[in-house]
Order: structure tokens, then C-alpha cells, then sequence
């Protein structure tokens, strides 16, 4: 990580000491923020946001998303808290950009550059090119991918009643009779389709999705699902949300796609969620090596040989990436409604972890 080593001697030597001579003594999770916010660059990336000569100045905007990585960084679950965290605290004020406590901009005004934010997928945006700038140019051994629940703060979208099909006939077709067309699955589609397209079939409606917990016993919740891709270093390189009851495996083959885009891998390392074909095959379509657990409903369960069950086991980093991202990031507490704010917020959060963690790299 040749780039990071400079950019934290900058921060560590120089900002933090400058920023000091005008404010008092930083606390830990101030230069935390500080820290994420000068490898971020976060105002580089909002030089299209109210480009109109109407409404509050372009300053503000900026401000305002540094604000949301400060909401992601202290893990607060409202905008209503960080308000009042910005009120009281006068070295978080000034670090997102506000001198005065009269500059700070009402809750309405936060409300709706959080939906501008949300509409135009502003915080998915700088984190493709937090991990494009930082990690293009560096080899990736394995990608571990791996989804988690969503808890939503909205009711869950009526269930559509499926259409009443024919019954199969059991046993051969008669003579001269053809046999019943077998409908493709999503992954199936998936496989002719561009990675747009992808997204586009996905679900992403509230609604309610069921899985199996790490001890093996299934919970159910109403909301989401968020699947990531992380690297050795729990660094997330890509994310999707969908609907809770969309299936890990539809959401595998977009994200090979988009981490592919962004990174250069060698392993690809997923759950028994995982097994199929299709997904192994496309992997391998990639250039990657699949390592994927075998699941107990192909019949007898295929032990990995002592090379492959070894690589399996940094499988653990997406499962702590996502115990940081709900414990520290604000994933846990989803107060937002609609898919589009909802990805938003959990994308802040991603964004400020991605950004630390890089930052752990070279402290």
C-alpha cells in the first residue's frame, strides 16, 4: 500500500499537529474521523452535487457529506443525534466545515441533501473510487463474499401471488409427445446478461427474508439483505443490496463483476450458499479460482483437500467486516425508509469502514 504510507505521514505529522493549534486536544475517535475524511477526499467527488445557481451554496453540500461520514464514523442512528452531537461539539463542528453553530443547516435542509445523496448513489460513488484509487494497482489473494441481514424501518411489500401453474406429468413424455420446457433460474439469466441487467432483475423491495445464523439456527427479519465482497484485509470492495428473501447465490455473479472492475484477484471464497455451477463456472470464467463449501443437499458433502480447506478459512474476514460494519458503522440501526436512502446509509458506513481499515494498514 505504497500510496497510504504518505498520506498518513501527512496526517499524522502535519494536519493532526496544525489542527491542534486551533482547536483543543483531538479525542481518539476525532482523529479517527479525520483520518477518513483526508483519504476519502469526500469533496472531490462533490463537485456535481447542486450544480444549479438555486438553493444553498455548494460549500454546504460538502460539509453536509462530510457530516453523514462523521454520522457513519460515531455510529449515530439519526440525523436528529448528529445534529445535536454538532451543536455541542465545537472540534466535530469545525472538522465537517462549520465555524459558527448558527452555520449549521436545519434538519430539513440535512434531510434533503440525504435524499439527493441518495438519488444520485453519491456515497456508492466515492467509495468505487476510494477502492479504485487505493487498491487497482495491488493483487488481491481472495475475495470472501458473504451476505447479512437488514433490519428495515418499514413495513414489508405485499407478497405478489404466484400464478397457478399445470402440474408436471411425473415420468417420460408419451410417444411423439414433447417433453415440458425447464424455466431458466435468475442465475441461469443472469449468465447472458450485462452486469446493468443484473441489478436491474434484482429485488429490491422491503420484505421478509430467512437465514441461518453462524450456530447453524435460522432467524427471520423484515427489511433487507446486504451482500459485500471483501479482501484479506476486510477491506469491502463491492456491496448490493437487495430484497431480504433474494438468495446470497443471485447476488454472486453481479458482484464478481463489479469487484472485478475495481480489483485484480486470484480466489474467490464463498459458503455453501454458494454451490452451484454456474457460479463455479463463472468464477473460473474470471480468471479466479473458486473455493467454494459443498452443500449437503447435493447429496454426500465433499470435504476441501488441505490447500483449499486452508484458503476457506480467511472466509472469516466478511463476517468480521460485517460485525464492524453493524457494531461500529451504523448498519445496525437503519432508521431511513425506502431502498434508495437505506443503500445510502449503509453505504456511508461501508465507504468510512473501507477507509479505515485501509488506514490500519500503515498506522
Amino acid at each position: 500500500m505504497y500510496k497510504l504510507s504518505p498520506i498518513w505521514s501527512n496526517i499524522s505529522k502535519e494536519l493532526f499537529p496544525r489542527i491542534e493549534e486551533v482547536l483543543p486536544p483531538l479525542l481518539e475517535k476525532q482523529r479517527d474521523l479525520i483520518a477518513v475524511l483526508e483519504l476519502i477526499r469526500i469533496e472531490d467527488y462533490t463537485g456535481k452535487l447542486n450544480s444549479s445557481s438555486f438553493g444553498r451554496p455548494q460549500k454546504d453540500r460538502v460539509a453536509i457529506a462530510r457530516a453523514f461520514v462523521a454520522k457513519a464514523v460515531y455510529n449515530l442512528p439519526t440525523t436528529r443525534l448528529l445534529i445535536e452531537q454538532l451543536q455541542c461539539n465545537e472540534s466535530l463542528r469545525r472538522i465537517c466545515g462549520w465555524e459558527y453553530r448558527r452555520d449549521i443547516p436545519s434538519e430539513s435542509t440535512f434531510s434533503r441533501a440525504f435524499d439527493e445523496f441518495a438519488r444520485t448513489d453519491f456515497p456508492a460513488k466515492v467509495h468505487e473510487g476510494l477502492i479504485k484509487t487505493q487498491m487497482q494497482d495491488h493483487l488481491v489473494g481472495h475475495i470472501s463474499r458473504d451476505s447479512t441481514s437488514i433490519e428495515g424501518n418499514e413495513k414489508p411489500a405485499p407478497v405478489k401471488k404466484k400464478s397457478l401453474k399445470k402440474p408436471k406429468k411425473r415420468g417420460r413424455p408419451k410417444k411423439g409427445e414433447e417433453p415440458q420446457p425447464i424455466e431458466p433460474t435468475r442465475i441461469d439469466c443472469q449468465l447472458n446478461q450485462t452486469l446493468e441487467q443484473m441489478l436491474r432483475e434484482l429485488p429490491t423491495a422491503c420484505d421478509r427474508g430467512t437465514k441461518k445464523n453462524s450456530n447453524g439456527y435460522k432467524y427471520s427479519w423484515n427489511g433487507f439483505k446486504l451482500h459485500l465482497d471483501v479482501d484479506d484485509n476486510g477491506i469491502p470492495i463491492s456491496a448490493i443490496l437487495t430484497s431480504a428473501s433474494v438468495h446470497d447465490s443471485q447476488a454472486a455473479l453481479p458482484l464478481a463483476l463489479i469487484s472485478r472492475q475495481r480489483v485484480v484477484s486470484l480466489y474467490d471464497v464463498m459458503d455453501s450458499a454458494y454451490d452451484a455451477e454456474p457460479i463455479k463456472e463463472h468464477s473460473r470464467s474470471l480468471g479466479h479460482v473458486p473455493v467454494v463449501d459443498s452443500n449437503p443437499r447435493r447429496g454426500e458433502k465433499i470435504e476441501f483437500d488441505p490447500a483449499k480447506s486452508i484458503r476457506y478459512n480467511i472466509r472469516t474476514t466478511v463476517e468480521r467486516a460485517y460485525s464492524r460494519l453493524k457494531e461500529e458503522f451504523g448498519a445496525k440501526m437503519v432508521m431511513v425508509k425506502g431502498f434508495s436512502k437505506v443503500f445510502a446509509h449503509l453505504m456511508f458506513g461501508v465507504l468510512a469502514l473501507a477507509a479505515d481499515q485501509l488506514l490500519k494498514l500503515v498506522r
